[in-house]
């Protein structure tokens, strides 16, 4: 029997989060996971990019940690994080005949006892890899992979920082969720890795609100955010677009009564946001089941998801595809296609699932904002131009009503297999 271990990250409120059952490459030719067999864990690789999906075992010397890291780079090499007395250990694994080769790498020293250190998600090149070390006050993304030599420190940020998501398509600009020094609320910031670490705000909806990018999609600019702005003390999920002037919305059919977090958005969607398909994990006290929400639609649809699947991940192709990968007692390796229901005229949109903006100022467009120029300072203002720019003080939306009356439309189990259920405003 094969089974899929579920790593978690040390918790501090919903920063940091369970990992999914496995890992894929950016452009999903490949995964990567820690499977169990006869107790014993061991990593193992997946190939996704032929014609049918097939598993390989990388088990070393030894049996890993049920804690083991692993990712999956472009070339077929499975990276692997160790974790011992303080001391965090890289390296490559890949198949040599019937053993496994492995390439040490290096290691990155956190010996303090709140010291943490986790892989970043895959970058978008495929042929490096990142990791997110938070010590005391402060955060240090390193590069342990794909580099000339051994981990590399790529830049310190002062606060506890959590979450990471890519904004393009070369691994430069990286998001990540910043709670300062002095504690406050956390908040969405920009590190660009190739001046150095320098920093640039990115979600600041209100004063005292946790803001969260969740996800991001470099064709359309869709980004999917996580804030207790329109409900303070209680999280929201919401939109928005990367660089744009019209509102960041929090639509009333995302306010699901069972947890909910988005793990893949349609890609290739060039400037079309409102047309991207969003991938959701929803669990309830059943099990989880899938999502599919668009931000034109406005409503989710419920799907059951494939037995075994690996919660949490999948990939959509350009044409509206939902790939699925799971294993179960008597397939080890497989991926699912699941083909949502096609986009249906919704509703007129309903103020209250907006956060209103002020209007741009003389001379400003609502074209999206390249990511080369996001850096850049607004008129004769020292300070950073925010990508996604909201009003700080506004009157918290949405009503009790509005929750409620959607109810029977947001089931607390899972959809049975073959049906689909709507959830719509």
């Amino acid at each position: 029997m094969t089974a899929c271990a579920f790593t978690t990250a040390a918790a501090e409120g919903n920063e940091w989060v369970p990992r999914p059952g496995c890992v894929l490459t950016a452009d999903g030719s490949y995964a990567a996971r820690l499977a169990l067999d006869d107790g014993s864990w061991y990593p193992e690789r997946w190939t996704l990019d032929g014609p049918e999906p097939y598993a390989v075992p990388l088990p070393g010397n030894q049996p890993e940690e049920p804690g083991t890291e692993v990712q999956p780079l472009a070339d077929g090499r499975v990276l692997i994080h160790r974790v011992a007395a303080g001391r965090h250990t890289f390296s490559l694994l890949y198949p040599t005949g019937p053993g496994t080769g492995e390439l040490p790498l290096g290691s990155v020293e956190c010996p303090a006892e709140d010291a943490r250190l986790r892989l970043l998600p895959p970058a978008p090149t495929g042929d490096r890899a990142f990791a997110l070390a938070v010590d005391g006050g402060s955060t240090a993304v390193w590069q342990v992979a794909g580099g000339p030599g051994g981990p590399e420190r790529l830049a310190q940020v002062p606060g506890r920082c959590s979450g990471g998501v890519w904004l393009d398509r070369t691994g430069r600009m990286l998001a990540l969720d910043r709670t300062p020094p002095d504690g406050g609320p956390a908040k969405t910031v920009v590190v660009d890795l190739a001046r150095g670490g320098e920093i640039s705000p990115l979600l600041q909806i209100a004063d005292a609100s946790h803001d969260r990018l969740l996800l991001a999609d470099p064709d359309s600019g869709l980004l999917l955010i996580r804030s207790d702005a329109p409900s303070p003390g209680q999280d929201r999920l919401g939109w928005g677009v990367l660089g744009s002037t019209l509102p960041v919305r929090f639509p009333e059919c995302l306010r699901l009564d069972t947890p909910a977090a988005p793990f893949a958005i349609q890609p290739g969607q060039a400037l079309m946001p409102e047309s991207c398909a969003v991938a959701l994990r929803i669990d309830g006290a059943a099990g989880s089941w899938i999502g599919v929400w668009r931000p034109a639609d406005r409503r989710v649809h419920h799907l059951a998801a494939p037995e075994g699947w690996l919660a949490g991940t999948g990939l959509w192709t350009r044409d509206g595809v939902l790939r699925l990968p799971y294993a179960t007692r008597t397939v080890r390796c497989a991926v699912a296609r699941v083909v949502p229901p096609a986009a249906a005229p919704a509703p007129p949109p309903q103020d209250p699932g907006r956060w209103p903006v002020p209007k741009p100022p003389v001379g400003r467009t609502s074209r999206p904002v390249p990511l080369q120029q996001a850096l850049a300072p607004r008129g004769g203002r020292t300070e950073r131009t925010p990508l996604v720019w909201v009003r700080t003080k506004q009157t918290p939306v949405g009503s009790g009503n509005g929750a409620a009356g959607n109810a029977e439309s947001r089931g607390a189990t899972p959809p049975v297999p073959g049906t689909a259920v709507v959830a719509a405003r």
